[in-house]
């Protein structure tokens, strides 16, 4: 077949706006047929042209991306440092053998967390259900992909009954 040219160079070379599935990730430089990149992904956004300006930009913007990255992860170890030397108490409705009248949840943990001055959001709390006796927990916290630490959580009764 004279004259056909080679079915890799028909397709478009096009820098990710975005993630997307099965195709990749955010800042990659992907080749994909013409009609794919025409009908689907530059009009919705998800990509554009992969210009040598749009190259260098996206080079920038990942070196950038990685130092706030180790930036992140260095703060997450220094808080789980921190947090891990601390111990919450938390005050609950339970009755004479220990048994907590509702439950203790990631939410209270991390408000507990939050007002001694560790920024723990609901969502690092790693618990596998809610508390519901009185008594000494370790709880694990994600504080970032890569930094995993425990906290003590003491569950003590109500005082004010």
């Amino acid at each position: 077949m004279a004259g056909t040219t080679p079915p890799s160079s028909r397709n478009v070379e096009l820098l990710l706006a975005d993630d997307v599935p099965n195709l990749g990730k955010r800042g990659a430089i992907v080749r994909v047929k013409p009609g794919y990149a025409r009908n689907y992904l530059l009009p919705y956004g998800y990509a554009t042209v992969a210009t040598e300006e749009n190259k260098v930009a996206v080079v920038e913007h990942q070196k950038k991306l990685e130092a706030l990255e180790v930036k992140r992860s260095q703060d997450a170890r220094k808080l789980a440092d921190a947090v891990s030397k601390y111990s919450v108490t938390l005050e609950a409705n339970a009755n004479t053998d220990g048994h907590l009248y509702g439950s203790v949840v990631g939410a209270d943990i991390s408000k507990a967390l939050k007002l001694a001055g560790y920024p723990v959001s609901t969502e690092m709390v790693q618990l596998d259900g809610h508390l519901k006796e009185c008594g000494m927990y370790t709880i694990k916290l994600k504080l970032h992909p890569e930094v995993l630490t425990d906290v003590k959580v003491w569950i003590v009764p109500s005082s004010n009954k």
